[in-house]
């Protein structure tokens, strides 16, 4: 077990009037993976089993801080968030890339913290990964939360990542000034118009790297590459939530990438679902915004719910 904290006893973030206001612990460390290290945040200490939480495509472990201190809040688990391979403080871990490479990553992270089996809660692309790695190896899953991810659509043939991703790809190209000119681009992009707070902005910066006046994202654009061919298009990839044994419940916004409407989902493309897989409509936010706005409170409740539901099955 590898542990080399970088930062203790820190708030995650607070905003006036939020619920989650109080301080939460969190601590930073390394597990060894294929190719290096992996870099991983805990937040909490309440009791039980730790639950694991996987983001987004060209997002980084502290997407979930505000869930964490919403989970911490109920008195539940602690939350460990991993930078999934080439992106944030693992943007530099080699190969090997792809979903799969991901899922074993998951069971490298909790074989580190001596998990055995614990609950998934995924956003995004890291929903399609949650129910990845709750397929192939089901002995370590007991649940999952999804968030506006999961469940593959439809797509006219030959649809590439930069047609549905727009300008979070096209940033992976850019640089960037100085953090105050990464900041005031993603404060621009729809989805966060008028909902920033200390929650996103930690976020946001986490992702920046390099030295003014030439910083840059520090997503390693192949790697998203690679995984957003596996998202649109991969059958294991895309099959995975209907061959999940596990309890399910997806949480799916109205709204869209760019704050469009409708969003991903509608309760119509969600109508084939398995039946062990619950829905949950998020009227008020976008694909972004669960996890930084109040709604990180319902995404919260609802891992404890699926932590108490399956906690005898642990």
């Amino acid at each position: 077990m590898t542990d080399h904290p970088r930062r203790t006893g820190a708030p995650s973030g607070t905003e006036p009037g939020a619920s989650a206001d109080a301080p939460v612990r969190e601590d930073e460390y390394t597990v060894p993976v294929p190719g290096g290290d992996l870099a991983v945040t805990r937040w909490g200490d309440g009791p039980g089993t730790p639950v694991l939480a996987v983001h987004g495509i060209t997002a980084n472990g502290h997407a979930f801080a505000r869930v964490a201190a919403e989970l911490s809040r109920l008195g539940g688990p602690p939350l460990l968030a991993p930078d999934l391979r080439g992106r944030g403080r693992s943007g530099r871990l080699a190969g090997p890339r792809g979903l799969a490479a991901h899922a074993d990553d998951l069971v490298a992270v909790l074989d580190d913290r001596g998990v055995g089996a614990t609950v998934l809660v995924g956003h995004s692309m890291g929903a399609f990964v949650a129910c990845l790695a709750a397929v192939r190896h089901p002995e370590r899953v007991a649940g999952v939360v999804l968030v506006d991810g999961g469940h593959g659509l439809p797509l006219a043939p030959g649809t590439d990542i930069d047609a549905v991703l727009g300008p979070a790809m096209a940033r992976l190209r850019r640089t960037f000034a100085s953090p105050d000119h990464y900041r005031e681009f993603w404060r621009r992009h729809p989805a966060f118009a008028g909902r920033w707070n200390t929650w996103t902005d930690r976020y946001v910066l986490r992702d920046l790297v390099g030295e003014p006046p030439a910083m840059r994202s520090a997503c390693d654009e192949a790697a998203v590459r690679a995984d957003g061919g596996q998202v649109l298009a991969d059958p294991e990839t895309l099959g995975a939530l209907a061959r999940l044994r596990r309890p399910a419940r997806l949480l799916w916004a109205a709204r869209g990438l760019m704050d469009e409407s409708p969003g991903l989902y509608t309760r119509e493309r969600l109508a084939g679902l398995p039946g062990h897989v619950a829905t949950v409509e998020l009227p008020d936010d976008n694909h972004y915004s669960p996890l930084f706005s109040p709604t990180a409170a319902l995404v919260a409740a609802h891992v404890d719910g699926i932590v108490r539901e399956t906690a005898d099955a642990r």
